[in-house]
């Protein structure tokens, strides 16, 4: 079993190797049609995205759900296949995929959080920014992320993240090293737009379903007197690039109320999908824990 599981790491990586090489337009070929197929196969995220189009857009016919469930499909394959250039290409080909725009100052010494949202392109903009953030000489950056199971890729993919100067965290880090972190003038990048379990979070509405929603954006913010930008990371009209665009803080944020704090990112976080609903990544189940006595949707 050791030795087939081996076997498939390396050729996995070997595979990642062969996308970082080809020509964008072949790599993005190779996601839509796997992203093509993933959308005919009896799979359980394929059940989830449908579950979650259902629920989000019910105003939408059943064969309007199906096409834009097909449009996701292809999108987030690329977003896969892209991973070869973002994890192990240089930072020019990085640079010509995607392309960051900052609307702030941030060498300005200001105390400052991001958050970001699971479109498709987030892994595109969040180690753009980190190059950015690297050219600017600012600290490195720290991005919480959720540990994979396997224990061969997680390593890499958290070194190739870091190369350029962002700093990896796991999500269950002590919260005091976080507020240190932004009090010394490092960026803390967290995307709060995930289901994480019950704790420390809250339902709030989102596209009018209570959504368990992390409080953390809000809690950080207040104990440290951050700044709270929107780091948000969209396709560019071509089809090819991305541009991630790091947004000027919110305004009167936070507030000593987490529940509209938390109601008012996820009304930003709709506003932002509802003009490109096929680049969210409706393929994680963010309705996974429900109100007590309510039904489960997956």
């Amino acid at each position: 079993m050791k030795i087939l599981e081996y076997t498939m790491n390396y050729l996995l990586l070997g595979v990642l190797y062969l996308l970082k090489c080809l020509p964008i337009s072949i790599n993005h070929w190779i996601g839509d049609l796997l992203g093509s197929i993933a959308s005919r196969l009896p799979i359980e995220r394929k059940k989830v995205v449908d579950i979650n189009l259902k629920l989000c857009f019910p105003e939408l016919s059943l064969e309007e759900r199906k096409t834009l469930a097909l449009q996701h499909w292809k999108l987030f394959g690329r977003s896969i296949t892209e991973r070869g250039y973002l994890w192990l290409g240089s930072k020019e080909q990085i640079r010509k995929l995607v392309h960051v725009v900052s609307e702030v100052d941030l060498t300005d010494g200001q105390p400052r959080m991001f958050f970001s949202m699971h479109l498709v392109g987030i892994e595109a903009g969040l180690i753009g920014v980190s190059s950015y953030a690297e050219d600017l000489g600012l600290k490195k950056q720290i991005t919480l992320y959720i540990k994979m199971k396997n224990n061969f890729f997680d390593a890499k993919i958290k070194s190739w993240r870091e190369r350029f100067g962002a700093e990896m965290m796991l999500r269950q880090q002590n919260a005091r090293v976080l507020i240190r972190a932004i009090k010394s003038h490092q960026i803390v990048t967290i995307s709060p737009d995930m289901d994480l379990g019950l704790q420390d979070s809250i339902f709030v509405p989102f596209f009018g379903i209570p959504t368990c929603t992390v409080t953390s954006i809000s809690r950080f913010a207040n104990l440290t007197h951050a700044q709270v930008c929107p780091v948000v990371t969209t396709l560019n009209a071509d089809g090819k690039s991305y541009t991630c665009r790091i947004s000027k803080p919110l305004e009167n944020f936070p507030t000593n109320d987490e529940v509209q704090d938390a109601l008012r990112l996820n009304q930003f976080f709709e506003a932002q999908i509802i003009p490109r609903p096929q680049e969210y990544y409706w393929v994680h189940k963010r309705f996974k824990n429900r109100p007590e006595g309510q039904a489960r949707y997956y």
